[in-house]
């Protein structure tokens, strides 16, 4: 019974180089802001990479998951290919280990390589620390970590 009654946020640092648990908001077939300067301006989620489902379920993503995206709007040369990108922001509320609820004003998303390296060299707009931990590419172009 007494460790059930401690708070959460002491499990935060337990959790060790595992994510922390976020409420998955973005679903497949998702349009997405690109959040730097590639060339993509949209893309699709198609996939999330390490996604392991139930049958007909939809596959979802929430903040630092790997994905699967085609770029729908942007550059004649990114247009309707497939790369991963790493999702930094989304609409759906999460709430983080210390009891604070975050929400972005939109859905949006990093191209990376196969490396984790990032494609762009600069991030548009605010990145969850979520995203920011898990991949420190990211963390180190962002402008604004949230």
């Amino acid at each position: 019974m007494a460790a059930r009654a401690r708070p959460r946020a002491l499990f935060a640092k337990a959790m060790g180089g595992r994510k922390p648990k976020v409420a998955r908001g973005v679903l497949s077939g998702t349009m997405l802001n690109c959040a730097d300067n590639t060339g993509a301006r949209k893309i699709r989620l198609v996939q999330v990479i390490g996604y392991k489902g139930r049958l007909r379920r939809v596959p979802s993503a929430g903040v630092g998951d790997l994905i699967m995206a085609s770029v729908r709007r942007g550059t004649p040369d990114m247009r309707r290919k497939l790369f991963r990108a790493v999702v930094v922001r989304q609409r759906m509320p999460f709430r983080r280990a210390e009891g604070l609820w975050v929400q972005f004003e939109d859905n949006a998303a990093v191209i990376i390589t196969t490396e984790g390296e990032m494609k762009g060299s600069e991030i548009r707009g605010p990145v969850a620390k979520e995203a920011a931990e898990r991949w420190p590419r990211i963390a180190s172009a962002a402008s604004i970590i949230v």
